[in-house]
């Protein structure tokens, strides 16, 4: 591959052998971009089902007082899902461990790239949020979205926060041209692609769901970077809503879902180049929507739930007026070193380290680290990262 291009996701080695073998590289739909018709019959019976369960999963979240705090755990794992579909392998566990100080000594250099990818996508989506109060979703923010995504990790020196200089293409790493699975814009046409792209996401639309699906697709399709577009297409999903007002927060977590429907995602991305199919993917997508809401409901429920159990038990166990803020903490940073819970808990040191024995004594905390000599010990609220995860696995 030349030098500057960059593939779609790395994941796209995983391709199958097959599919290698029979495709033909698919070039930008220049010209076809807003679609010029959408067969809103088969996109209308999804459309009500993706805004219910979207609307439902919002009066909980705009219920929730300090939803920063509690649903900490599921933007962390929005980043990481995020991350993996572009070929990342570390986990939420390996990514809050290593901000706690443990563990790094283990980690080999490519997993440390992984987490540093993971903590900027993170860190992206904070500064987006905060320069949303002052821009719109425009060109300028996302130039500045790809900056900081881009700060100090793989693909750094790709022309961070500018559109790409250079052609790029999509598919297996070390493939040429002929054998690549998607071939975007050129670089001279990336501005004015993007310019279409802006006025577009501004327009008034007969469904802003269905406008958020086309809004990604052709991001998607543009490829206007070198490098990160994948992640930053995605970040553009829950900011839209947020925007929009369709979400009070931007905590709307769809990678999860795309991750595990990772080669359809891709698929129905590429029908829209090369079949003109937008109505498959605004399908696709309408569907993800609707899908992903309600676990996402449902994760947040499990989450309020353990809150209020643990908050009556830790109240009831520690008999301190300082309980509601430990678990504040935990619910924030569910891995955390032993020294940072005395000094960012906001707790006078002595109640800080009688809470902290108490809950490790009842078995509410995992010791992932023993301290050794001036290195903290390292722990972690099991039960709140097993319901981010959605499986056992701590």
């Amino acid at each position: 591959m030349a030098t500057g291009d960059t593939v779609f996701a790395r994941g796209e080695v995983a391709m199958t052998k097959r599919k290698q073998a029979a495709r033909h590289p698919v070039y930008d739909h220049t010209g076809k971009f807003p679609p010029r018709r959408l067969d809103w019959d088969r996109l209308i019976p999804l459309i009500g089902p993706a805004s219910a369960a979207l609307a439902r999963y919002d009066g909980l979240l705009s219920a929730i007082p300090n939803a920063d705090v509690l649903l900490s755990p599921l933007t962390t794992q929005e980043a990481v899902l995020s991350s993996r579909i572009e070929g990342t392998q570390a986990t939420m566990g390996e990514v809050l461990e290593y901000e706690a100080g443990g563990g790094k000594d283990a980690l080999d250099s490519k997993k440390v790239d992984d987490i540093h990818e993971i903590l900027n996508y993170r860190r992206a989506m904070r500064e987006a949020v905060d320069q949303l109060q002052r821009l719109p979703l425009c060109q300028r923010l996302v130039k500045q979205i790809h900056s900081t995504l881009l700060e100090q990790v793989r693909g750094y020196d790709k022309a961070r926060g500018r559109y790409k200089p250079v052609a790029n293409y999509i598919g297996p790493p070390g493939c040429t041209v002929q054998q690549a699975r998607f071939v975007p814009i050129a670089p001279e046409h990336v501005q004015e692609g993007m310019n279409r792209w802006e006025k577009y996401l501004h327009e008034e639309a007969p469904d802003r769901l269905v406008q958020l699906a086309i809004v990604h697709a052709e991001f998607e399709a543009l490829h206007p970077f070198l490098d990160g577009n994948g992640r930053l297409g995605r970040m553009l999903i829950p900011l839209f809503l947020y925007e929009r007002n369709l979400l009070h927060a931007p905590m709307f977590y769809l990678s999860e879902y795309l991750e595990t429907n990772r080669q359809e995602y891709y698929d129905r991305l590429l029908a829209v180049s090369s079949q003109d199919d937008w109505t498959g993917w605004c399908r696709f997508f309408l569907d993800a929507v609707e899908k992903q809401a309600r676990e996402n409901e449902a994760k947040t429920r499990r989450i309020l739930a353990l809150y209020d159990e643990r908050k009556r038990w830790i109240v009831g166990a520690t008999h301190s007026q300082y309980a509601i803020a430990a678990l504040d903490f935990l619910f924030s940073q569910p891995i955390f070193s032993a020294s940072s819970f005395v000094t960012a808990a906001r707790i006078p040191a002595p109640t800080a380290r009688r809470i902290l024995k108490l809950l490790r004594d009842k078995g509410m905390l995992t010791v992932l680290r023993e301290p050794r000599g001036q290195v903290p010990g390292v722990l972690a609220f099991s039960e709140l990262l097993n319901v981010a995860e959605g499986r056992t696995v701590f």
